[in-house]
């Protein structure tokens, strides 16, 4: 059975983007985009909310013509062959070998977890892990911790998330900045 594994960049005072909804904060030095490669392969399935997907969708496709950065130019055609899955009431149909679910979160994930293949990895997307989150459907958190503070803005998971155990299963530093936090439900 699939699991969903759900990868998510933080600052340090726990903000997955700024105040005014920047992302431009975490620094993919060469072992973290490594890693991040790594993790990209073995998924059989990239996982979007539909805020999540659009911006995606309008940068990877041709990300190769806006920037020259090794981690972008790397992970361009491996976004682009990976199937991908988006969990959204509005969106109907969608580009890039990708399947749209708009009816019961639940049920769609017990579909998608039942599918043969690699694990869906779940990067970013505040609202549909705390969905997620609250029904007990993701399986492992990998936090990715940057050294920067942004002072305020949306965090990981929507206020009044309720409780949940978890057991941290590894730590890493990356480029000697970054830190990886892996947790599994405990």
């Amino acid at each position: 059975m699939r699991e969903i594994v759900h990868l998510v960049h933080t600052s340090l005072d726990g903000c997955v983007e700024g105040p005014d909804g920047e992302f431009d904060w975490p620094v993919m030095g060469p072992e973290l985009s490594a890693y991040s490669q790594e993790l990209s392969a073995r998924a059989g399935e990239f996982a979007y909310g539909r805020k999540v997907w659009d911006m995606m969708s309008a940068y990877w496709p041709n990300a190769e013509s806006i920037s020259d950065h090794p981690h972008d130019i790397a992970f361009a055609p491996v976004w682009r062959e990976t199937p991908k899955v988006v969990f959204s009431r509005t969106l109907e149909k969608a580009d890039w070998n990708t399947r749209v679910f708009g009816g019961d979160l639940s049920e769609a994930v017990a579909s998608l977890k039942a599918e043969a293949g690699g694990n869906l990895l779940l990067m970013g997307g505040a609202e549909l892990a705390a969905a997620l989150t609250a029904r007990g459907l993701i399986d492992e958190y990998q936090v990715v911790v940057h050294p920067v503070v942004l002072g305020g803005g949306k965090r990981p998971f929507a206020e009044g998330t309720a409780r949940l155990g978890l057991e941290l299963v590894e730590s890493r530093t990356f480029d000697g900045q970054a830190v990886l936090l892996r947790f599994r439900r405990a």
